[in-house]
């Protein structure tokens, strides 16, 4: 059958990662969780341990803020891989630069990761269920460095969609599917 990648988009809060786990409980398959979350403070701490004890402990867990990609063909996935998220990849790719911005120097570093990504899930035959949050309903950021950052993520989650099988988005915990 191949590889198949589910694209699974939402606000905050809209019960993204929750469906993505479900989705990967009931696909029965062994499972490589891949967190891309840094805590940088308590509170993402606190977040992060959270999110961990919601998961099967069977579970795989693959921590990798940058290299994703290359990361994850390292442990030669065959079962599911789960990717939560994009949105924190964006962000982890944005935090290598400092003020003034380099907008091109971005995009740049944030394409070969997402190039990695989209490699590392072309060499697998593993299904694929990849988290980010969309962006494009919110407000305009008040800050240059806030629109670079949402410009760039919702960049990615076109480029995202368009390898994507399926492309559902969460709102209110409700699953929409808008493509496959």
């Amino acid at each position: 059958m191949g590889n198949r990648l589910t694209l699974i988009l939402g606000g905050a809060r809209s019960g993204k990662s929750h469906h993505a786990q479900q989705l990967a409980v009931e696909s029965g398959k062994a499972v490589l969780f891949v967190a891309t979350a840094e805590a940088g403070d308590q509170e993402m701490a606190d977040r992060i341990e959270a999110h961990r004890l919601s998961r099967p402990q069977a579970w795989d867990t693959l921590e990798a803020a940058l290299g994703v990609g290359k990361a994850i063909l390292e442990r030669k996935p065959s079962g599911l891989v789960l990717v939560d998220c994009l949105t924190l990849l964006a962000s982890n790719v944005l935090g290598q630069f400092s003020e003034p911005y380099q907008p091109g120097k971005y995009r740049a570093a944030l394409d070969e990761e997402i190039e990695g990504l989209l490699e590392a899930y072309r060499q697998t035959l593993a299904e694929w269920l990849v988290i980010s949050n969309e962006v494009g309903l919110g407000v305009v950021p008040a800050t240059p460095a806030g629109r670079l950052y949402r410009d760039a993520l919702g960049q990615v989650n076109q480029r995202v969609a368009q390898v994507a099988d399926e492309v559902v988005m969460m709102v209110a915990g409700i699953a929409v599917k808008i493509k496959g």
